[in-house]
């Protein structure tokens, strides 16, 4: 790919449509509150190698904590993130910098958090997040274990050292979730904001972060480097935000929010793009046309060609029909209380009464229960999640979508 694209440039032009930041005047406005809650405090990051918890730092290093943790089971990640930081001078990184390899659920993520004593700040964003992870009956098991029993592991752990601030990155399939990926995310919420009377919890729910890791824009560089195909549905609208946008709400979230916040963004449903247009836009910024193939195998054969001089590149585009797949997106329900006056570029759904841990406990009783079942199907933790997840509704196809390019 051209070494003149610029990535920043194309999503600020051709996906949010935003010349700066939409919480740009919310981090002006409360500079002053962030500042006073950040400067010369403690903080551990979860999950902070990938996309959103590494600009969540680097939202946060424009201030000045007095110590920085930063757990991930991604080793390459973390030492590229300790890379990306100490070459740019717009950081404030403290003395006290430290980054782990290690699994948040595991013994030694406990005994190091138990040495340290504890953090003002805590945030977790380590998570399955696609909706490719219930494809069986195992990764749906694994989904479970890390999105909600593990979160759980984490609070239990906290209740000793109980932070000023804790926040758990949530995502807006939690609204009316169709898929298991929202509906543990979902029950996610309940969980942590459960443990609200012992310490502070907020969370976020919020759109598709534009090239984020793993994500299907970012696929498109990659396809285009290695002459392979673009693949993408032209029926799934989804809202967009910034990489940079993304550790921002989280940031004001987690400092700024009252304990049972759920914070989102204010977009508009005009917003809402589909996968299709942005990857005609994407091949339109590197001075190709768009060649629309009628199947996959006809896209893959046309690559072949892609050597050859040619401004058209293969594409497929097609309706979608795998499992879990909602065709807009939700920041909230009808039910919840929100308000959307206190910040510019932010909304709050306003929970009047914290839920329950005991009206919980049943459900962890029942989830170790079933998991060390060898002969559960996928259908029994869904029957499960369904009876303690709202407006849960599972979408089954029998398609997945490691069953597309």
């Amino acid at each position: 790919m051209s070494n003149s694209f610029n990535l920043s440039r194309f999503i600020s032009d051709s996906i949010t449509l935003r010349d700066e930041s939409l919480f740009q005047k919310d981090l002006k406005t409360f500079h002053s509150e962030l500042a006073k809650n950040i400067n010369g405090k403690s903080v551990l990051v979860i999950g902070g190698a990938g996309t959103i918890g590494s600009n969540y730092i680097k939202a946060l290093l424009k201030f000045s904590p007095a110590k920085l943790f930063v757990v991930d089971i991604n080793e390459n990640g973390l030492t590229e993130l300790v890379r990306d930081l100490r070459s740019s001078m717009d950081y404030n990184i403290p003395e006290n910098f430290k980054t782990y390899p290690m699994n948040f659920g595991d013994l030694v993520f406990k005994k190091m958090f138990i040495h340290e004593g504890g953090f003002d700040i805590v945030a977790n964003f380590a998570a399955h997040k696609h909706v490719r992870s219930e494809k069986d009956v195992f990764s749906v098991e694994a989904m479970i274990d890390n999105n909600v029993i593990k979160a759980k592991t984490l609070l239990d752990l906290l209740l000793d050292f109980p932070p000023k601030h804790f926040f758990c990155v949530s995502t807006d399939k939690a609204a009316n979730p169709v898929n298991i990926m929202g509906a543990s995310k979902k029950l996610m919420e309940q969980v942590i904001l459960s443990y609200g009377k012992q310490f502070k919890v907020t969370t976020a729910r919020f759109a598709n972060v534009a090239f984020s890791n793993g994500s299907l824009l970012q696929g498109f560089i990659e396809r285009v480097n290695k002459n392979q195909p673009l693949s993408a549905p032209n029926d799934v609208k989804r809202y967009f935000v910034s990489p940079e946008e993304s550790g921002q709400i989280c940031l004001l979230a987690c400092i700024l929010g009252e304990t049972g916040d759920i914070f989102y963004p204010k977009l508009r449903e005009e917003d809402m793009l589909d996968f299709a247009s942005i990857a005609v836009k994407f091949l339109n910024s590197l001075g190709l046309e768009t060649e629309v193939c009628a199947s996959e195998e006809e896209a893959k054969h046309k690559a072949l060609h892609l050597n050859t001089p040619s401004k058209k590149y293969p594409v497929y585009f097609f309706k979608s029909d795998t499992t879990g797949e909602k065709s807009f997106e939700e920041f909230y329900v009808a039910s919840e209380k929100k308000d959307e006056n206190t910040f510019f570029g932010l909304g709050v759904v306003k929970n009047t009464e914290l839920p329950s841990l005991e009206l919980l406990k049943p459900f962890f009783n029942k989830i170790k229960t079933l998991l060390k079942d060898s002969t559960i199907s996928k259908n029994d933790i869904v029957n499960l999640l369904s009876e303690y997840v709202p407006n849960f509704i599972h979408s089954e196809t029998g398609k997945y979508l490691d069953q597309k390019m």
